[in-house]
């Protein structure tokens, strides 16, 4: 599936954008300005099923490999930086190769989805936040700005939930990749629901550099935009 994006500069250096779920390119409306503003030319998606991309149907039209595809599909191979936050992390570390950045950032990753008791709890769960009002969501994001929190309701609003029911077979399940393809920063938050202490060593054992931005929730960029961007030193 051919994806929409949205682009910021018109620098000859690529950097690549892939959201999490839920969201869309709407959610790094101060990280695309930022790299912009460095010189890079900067293309953000919108997966299947978010933002100003198609639906694909129930559960059957989602799925991992699928939305690392996509990423084929859309994005130029060799772009100079690729950033991923969680199920775009997740996409970005199964089309890396075939994208072949010269450099990865894999922002607080959905490698290792909490197990849950039925097969489906997981995604039902993340499924139920289709329906978040304006006060759940700064309740569970003190730190967002009001304009992510609205950005956040738009999004959701056209957001297909169904997208959940694919990533069924990740909960419970090490998709920690076996090694960096390209030279790679995993970022994490402090601490992070998504990377356990255990498996941030073994990242770094295989070869991944590791990074913290301490205090910061999952959503790191939105957490935190300024220890976002120092976490990026030297890597963009």
């Amino acid at each position: 599936m051919r994806l929409h994006t949205h682009t910021w500069g018109e620098g000859d250096r690529v950097a690549l954008l892939i959201h999490g779920i839920m969201a869309d390119h709407r959610t790094w409306r101060r990280v695309g300005p930022a790299l912009a503003a460095r010189g890079l030319r900067v293309i953000a998606v919108d997966l299947r099923g978010h933002g100003a991309t198609g639906h694909a149907g129930h559960g059957g039209g989602y799925g991992m490999e699928r939305f690392a595809d996509d990423l084929v599909e859309t994005l130029p191979a060799g772009a100079d930086v690729a950033i991923g936050h969680s199920l775009g992390g997740l996409a970005l570390s199964l089309a890396v190769e075939r994208l072949a950045p010269g450099r990865a950032v894999y922002s607080d990753p959905a490698w290792c989805l909490p197990r849950t008791e039925g097969e489906l709890d997981g995604p039902r769960a993340l499924a139920r936040a289709k329906t978040l009002s304006r006060e759940e969501i700064t309740a569970l994001n003190p730190r967002w700005e009001a304009e992510d929190v609205e950005v956040e309701l738009e999004t959701l609003a056209v957001w297909d939930e169904n997208t959940a029911f694919g990533l069924a077979p990740a909960f419970g399940a090490d998709l920690l990749p076996a090694a960096p393809v390209v030279p790679s920063l995993v970022q994490l938050a402090g601490p992070s629901v998504m990377i356990s202490p255990a498996h941030a060593a073994e990242l770094e054992r295989r070869g991944f550099q590791v990074r913290t931005v301490a205090g910061a929730g999952h959503t790191i960029h939105r957490d935190d935009f300024d220890g976002f961007m120092t976490s990026l030193d030297g890597w963009i």
